[in-house]
């Protein structure tokens, strides 16, 4: 990406401060205010639309840059800064602020900056290049362009292996080279490298041809993520190899706090974070974050990534970081399982082992990763189980909602599932498939007969390994085969007084 230009800075700021001044003069009255309360907004208007200017890359104009790109660059991060600004002015309750003043500084800014730029894309750029071309060589044709991908998706008849490298270590570093040379033999014409963001390139490659698959490009810029997946399944065969990167939420926040001054650099993680993070998970501002960003550059967390790869038939044999970027080697077992409703929102709903051993959907509220619940039995090997029946350093519980857990406010919106007749207030607790399928037969036979219970056994005997888990739920459906009332009456208020007294905790 070409790096920003001061001279396009200063002169964008001074485009906002001219178009400010001219909506003042239109109404005297203005004028007044100009030394007190609107300085102040303007002041406030000036940061964000910097912020948003440098996230968006209006800076990053270069020489005969196509329309749309000119105006997609310009229109939406003055877009962003107005609905940021009509907020504030909506939150705090500044209705004093003219509406004409505020929409007509960002109209007149926006018509001027369009002008402005497309005069230095277009007319003081060109000659400049020009000049500077002629002294060093033909820029490439679109045919020299089309000739050279060509050459870093297929090996080289005559360099082989050697070429692929070469151009794996252009692409993404040379250690990252070696890690995939470690794991795939680049001679094999049964192997295919490419570099692309769209699933067009898998699709149109012959099915079965190739045993390894191997994407260059970040899966954070690939806009149907899940549909790119299920393609590269579909053209593998059972057992086929898929190698991919990506960039992990952990990643790209190290990344932003390294990039900018202290202070300015959690300024602009905050807003990242918001636009990135916040914006993707609710419905109302869903489609502005899709029209900002299109999809690309998205953040994802490494249990995120995981779990859309276990979701579209992909089992994880390796994953690991290499040249700041997180690597992943995939086996093909399964066909995609192809969720037209994955969990993606704050609120999620988990299919669990109900009574008769339906799969019934438990409510709660969200505090692992998207597509978490596809990673169980990857945690299970790779972590096993710790005390109380948890996975041992389960990543994908997200450590912001953490403290959501300890309060039991996650389960809050199972009391739905209460009122739908799905289940009671005490009773064995509802499993996923995978976590059902570790229990002895004999219990599983048992526990099917009754509703789960919004509060388990496990609070009133405390637990600490899965067997003495399973021993607690025998003795408490022992107990209530033989005196149901009694039995929910009594564990209730164990299970109350453990909580209360005893430090007893949902982790």
């Amino acid at each position: 990406m070409k790096p920003p230009k001061t001279g396009l800075i200063i002169t964008d700021l001074l485009i906002l401060a001219g178009a400010y001044v001219f909506m003042a003069g239109l109404k005297p009255v203005m004028v007044s205010y100009m030394n007190n309360r609107y300085l102040l907004g303007f002041g406030v208007t000036l940061v964000i639309w910097l912020i948003c200017s440098f996230y968006l890359n209006k800076y990053h104009i270069g020489r005969k840059e196509r329309p749309t790109f000119l105006m997609r660059n310009i229109l939406y991060p003055n877009l962003l800064t107005l609905a940021f600004v009509a907020f504030i002015i909506y939150a705090f309750n500044t209705t004093f602020y003219s509406r004409m003043m505020v929409f007509g500084t960002f109209g007149v800014a926006t018509l001027v900056e369009i002008l402005v730029f497309g005069i230095y894309t277009y007319v003081v750029c060109a000659p400049e290049y020009e000049t500077a071309s002629a002294f060093l060589e033909k820029p490439p044709t679109v045919l020299d362009k089309r000739r050279l991908k060509q050459a870093r998706v297929h090996s080289d008849i005559q360099n082989g292996g050697r070429f692929l490298r070469d151009a794996i270590a252009e692409e993404c570093g040379e250690k990252a080279a070696q890690y995939v040379e470690n794991h795939v033999n680049l001679d094999d014409r049964k192997t295919l490298v490419l570099s692309t963001t769209t699933r067009f390139n898998i699709l149109r490659q012959p099915e079965n041809q190739y045993r390894t698959m191997i994407n260059l490009r970040r899966v954070n810029d690939i806009q149907y993520l899940n549909k790119f997946f299920e393609s590269v399944n579909h053209k593998l065969p059972e057992g086929g190899t898929f190698i991919g990167c990506a960039e992990t939420a952990e990643q790209r926040k190290k990344r932003i706090l390294r990039k900018y001054p202290p202070v300015f650099n959690w300024i602009m993680y905050t807003f990242d974070y918001i636009l990135k993070r916040v914006f993707p998970k609710f419905y109302p501002t869903r489609k502005i974050y899709f029209l900002l960003t299109r999809g690309n550059n998205r953040v994802l967390s490494r249990a995120e990534i995981l779990g859309r790869l276990y979701s579209c038939g992909f089992e994880v044999t390796e994953d690991t970081f290499v040249n700041g970027l997180f690597f992943f080697v995939t086996r093909k077992v399964r066909e995609p399982a192809f969720d037209e409703s994955p969990t993606y929102g704050p609120f999620v709903k988990l299919r669990r082992v109900g009574k008769g051993g339906e799969l019934i959907n438990v409510y709660k509220l969200r505090t692992m990763h998207p597509f978490a619940e596809y990673l169980q039995d990857y945690v299970h090997k790779k972590n096993h189980l710790d005390q109380g029946g948890k996975f041992r350093n389960d990543f994908r519980i997200s450590r912001s909602r953490a403290i959501m857990r300890r309060l039991w406010i996650d389960e809050i919106p199972m009391l739905l599932n209460l009122f739908k007749g799905q289940m009671k207030l005490v009773g064995v607790r509802p499993l996923s498939e995978h976590y059902f399928s570790l229990y002895s037969k004999e219990l599983r036979e048992r526990r099917i007969k009754y509703k789960p219970g919004l509060i388990p056994p496990f609070y009133a005997d405390m637990p600490d390994t899965l067997e003495e888990i399973q021993d607690s739920e025998m003795r408490y459906l022992d107990a209530f085969e033989k005196k149901p009332f009694r039995t929910q009456w009594r564990y209730f208020w164990k299970a109350v007084g453990n909580i209360l007294f005893r430090g007893a905790r949902s982790a």
